[in-house]
């Protein structure tokens, strides 16, 4: 047996050693590289439906600002039908009918929106959620908790507050 004949087994063993070792690093890149291709693909999914909610949610509530600055409209324009006397009413009944056709429209405007209007009555129990508490009194007849009554109409846009209804509760601890 020649040399040559000798030292090929052996060759070739450590050319497949290499082999091996060659396709075990371009296994470990490759599964290195499905990772980063999978974690970049979530990364760019996650970051399609943040903007999705984001553009949806500016879509909602891009207005808010706009409509809290109506609200002190909407609310002169009902205190100046709560404050026309009921002896002044069939003289100025066309002015009358101006001011309550501007609000009609105005909350027919705020509605188309998404603004609604929060109006708890005397009697309602109290909702920290949806009205502030402007007073407490004890008022006999009423439970604790209880509204007593009403200073201003709360509003909500969609389905977050815009303004809490303004109210007086009961304190009664019956």
């Amino acid at each position: 047996m020649s040399q040559d004949e000798a030292a090929s087994p052996q060759v070739e063993l450590e050319e497949t050693e290499v082999l091996a070792d060659e396709l075990e690093l371009l296994r470990a890149e490759r599964d290195e590289m499905r990772d980063k291709f999978m974690r970049a693909l979530a990364d760019a999914e996650n970051s399609r439906k943040r903007a999705d909610r984001d553009r949806k949610e500016a879509e909602m509530y891009g207005s808010t600002r706009l409509a809290r600055d109506l609200l002190p409209v909407y609310d002169n324009l009902s205190r100046a039908l709560q404050a026309i006397p009921e002896e002044s009413r069939a003289a100025s009944s066309a002015l009358i009918e101006g001011v309550e056709l501007t609000l009609r429209e105005l909350t027919n405007v705020m509605a188309k929106h998404g603004i609604t209007t929060i109006t708890p009555a005397v009697g309602d129990t109290f909702d920290p959620q949806l009205h502030q508490a402007m007073f407490e009194a004890p008022l006999p007849g009423t439970k604790a908790g209880q509204i007593i009554q009403v200073a201003t109409e709360g509003f909500m846009l969609y389905d977050r507050l815009l303004r809490p209804a303004q109210v007086g509760v009961s304190s009664n601890t019956q």
